[in-house]
C-alpha cells in the first residue's frame, strides 16, 4: 500500500503553487501591460469663443464668435492708462453656439490694455 499522507500534502501544495503564480500574472494583465495598446485619456471637446479686440483712442470694442456647440461666457476687461481713470470689468455675456456678440467699454483718456476672459457656462 502507498502512503496517502505524502500524496495528500502534494495535492494540497499544487493549488497553492498555481495560485501564487497566477496572482501576479493577473495583476500584470489587469494593468494593461500585456494588451500592447495604451489607452489615451479622452480629449476634451473644443470650446470657447474666438474674440477680436480693437482699441481706438479711449474706446474698446470686442467681437466674440462661438463656433462650438456649447455656450461660452465672456467678459471684457479694460485697464485705463491714467492712474485716476477707473479700470472696468464688464458684465458676463453668454455667447450661444453659432452666435456673435459685441462687447464695448471706454476710458476717459487712453486705454492701456484690454482683454476678454472666457469660461464655460454651467450645464
Amino acid at each position: 500500500m502507498r502512503p496517502t499522507h505524502r500524496r495528500t500534502r502534494l495535492l494540497l501544495a499544487v493549488p497553492v503553487a498555481v495560485a501564487a503564480l497566477a496572482v501576479p500574472l493577473g495583476v500584470h494583465a489587469a494593468r494593461g501591460a500585456d494588451s500592447g495598446t495604451e489607452t489615451a485619456p479622452p480629449e476634451p471637446e473644443p470650446a470657447g469663443s474666438e474674440c477680436r479686440t480693437t482699441v481706438e483712442g479711449s474706446r474698446v470694442v470686442a467681437y466674440c464668435h462661438n463656433p462650438y456647440p456649447s455656450v461660452d461666457l465672456v467678459r471684457l476687461h479694460t485697464e485705463c492708462d491714467q492712474w485716476w481713470d477707473v479700470d472696468a470689468d464688464g458684465e458676463v455675456v453668454a455667447v450661444e453656439p453659432g452666435r456673435t456678440v459685441r462687447l464695448e467699454d471706454r476710458c476717459w483718456k487712453e486705454v492701456a490694455t484690454a482683454w476678454v476672459s472666457h469660461r464655460p457656462a454651467p450645464l
